[in-house]
């Protein structure tokens, strides 16, 4: 385990430099407790310290959240990514909409609803909501660029009441919170909890925020409280959740060091992707950051404004660090079994485009991959599609067919991957190696 010291300095550090009236934060390294701090007070009128028990406005992180749960009603066959949201919100009508692009921020929507709601502090219900969406901007064409979207959010919330026939707060209560035994994660404030404040930037002073309710139906974009410890078990949970995690967009395609997947963020931090989700309402900051690799979620709740920069580097820096410190040890090696006859003739080498691939029986399963390809590139793996047949599940050329191909004795003379003919010698293009000549 990282010695909790080292991860403490960072917070301590982050909590005098940012100037932020308390920080919160947990950090859990393949299921143990590395880090569990909070730093400063939770109600400075009280002058209440702050626990890692208390609970902070999480802001967009209840997106994630959000995502979950339409993600939930695609398993259940109930919708599609690509379905348009206007065929099951009808308000929609035509517009170009569909819930993929809603989730990652592709849809081109303005980014808030109608209305200076951040002014006003006063959010529209449901039915508002949909009533003021003809006067609901469309910023960009659909899918040619990121741009953040809390009325998408919110319109994916209307979805979800919509097909899961129950309002989406209990949706997400029942599909995701109760299940995960995330008790302190609510939509209404439960004690203990902090207190939100803006830091005059020119004095010493905590100016406590307003006091806001309920986000009515812009809820799905960023309603919940939460703790660090619940905000842990929700980015392991996260985890497994394996369509969330492919990149959708990039948000910033000069320098591609941030992605969206389907609700998450996507950090490319060196050679490593980290996810999670920010969030921010008045008086609140929150970062949630977790590694799939080496299983690390690492959580940071402020009661303060600004700076939310800082707040959600500190959690990124905090990820790396503990990964730094404790990084997995590699699982030794053990011996398995024969691998099944038909799969036997097809190991070794083969070349396809004067590239040498090698074929090889791991783990229970047959994987390929360029004899000269990097160490970090991961080998295509395979599974049964029929007899002569495997179907690519992750990897190179991920969806696509593998054929064996037999001559009249029955011995494998060519593979034939992705329509390219694979052989056990390098061969030049041309109809002696047509897919399905003698080799």
């Amino acid at each position: 385990m990282p010695p909790p010291d080292e991860l403490a300095r960072l917070v301590r550090a982050a909590q005098a430099e940012l100037r932020l009236p308390s920080v919160a934060a947990r950090a859990v390294v393949r299921g143990e407790t590395a880090l569990d701090l909070a730093v400063g007070v939770a109600d400075a009128a009280s002058a209440r310290e702050a626990t890692t028990d208390d609970q902070y406005r999480i802001g967009s992180i209840t997106k994630t959240f959000t995502a979950a749960a339409v993600l939930e009603l695609v398993e259940q066959r109930r919708l599609a990514l690509d379905d348009p949201l206007g065929r099951h919100v009808r308000e929609v009508g035509d517009r170009p909409l569909t819930i993929r692009r809603l989730l990652s921020h592709a849809s081109g929507l303005q980014r808030e609803p109608v209305g200076a709601v951040w002014e006003t502090l006063e959010f529209p219900s449901m039915e508002e909501l949909l009533a003021q969406l003809d006067e609901a901007e469309q910023v960009l064409e659909p899918a040619t660029g990121w741009h953040y979207s809390n009325l998408a959010f919110a319109l994916l919330g209307v979805l979800v009441t919509r097909v899961a026939g129950v309002p989406y707060e209990q949706f997400v209560r029942e599909r995701l919170l109760d299940p995960l035994g995330l008790g302190r994660t609510t939509w209404e404030r439960a004690e203990p909890a902090a207190r939100g404040y803006f830091v005059d930037p020119y004095a010493d002073v905590l100016r406590p925020e307003a006091e806001l309710g309920r986000l009515e139906g812009v809820s799905a974009a960023g309603d919940l409280w939460s703790t660090v410890g619940d905000l842990c078990r929700w980015g392991a949970a996260l985890a497994a959740r394996e369509p969330m995690h492919a990149v959708q967009i990039m948000a910033d395609p000069d320098r591609w060091l941030l992605a969206w997947g389907l609700g998450l963020e996507l950090h490319r931090r060196g050679e490593r992707i980290l996810y999670g989700h920010e969030g921010a309402m008045p008086g609140f900051l929150a970062s949630l950051v977790c590694s799939r690799e080496e299983d690390v979620q690492v959580s940071v709740l402020t009661n303060a404004s600004t700076p939310a920069d800082g707040v959600a580097e500190l959690a990124l820096s905090l990820a790396e660090r503990a990964i730094e410190l404790d990084p997995r040890a590699q699982a030794p090696w053990r011996a398995g079994g024969e691998p099944p006859p038909e799969i036997a003739e097809l190991l070794g080498s083969w070349w396809s485009e004067g590239e040498e691939f090698v074929f090889r029986w791991r783990e229970e399963r047959l994987e390929a991959s360029a004899r000269r390809a990097p160490a970090r590139v991961k080998p295509s793996v395979f599974a049964a599609d029929g007899p002569g047949r495997y179907r690519v599940v992750s990897g190179r050329e991920r969806g696509e067919l593998l054929e064996v191909v037999r001559d009249e004795r029955g011995t494998v003379v060519k593979l034939v991957w992705a329509t390219y003919p694979f052989t056990r010698e390098p061969r030049l293009f041309g109809p002696g190696t047509g897919r399905r000549g003698s080799g």
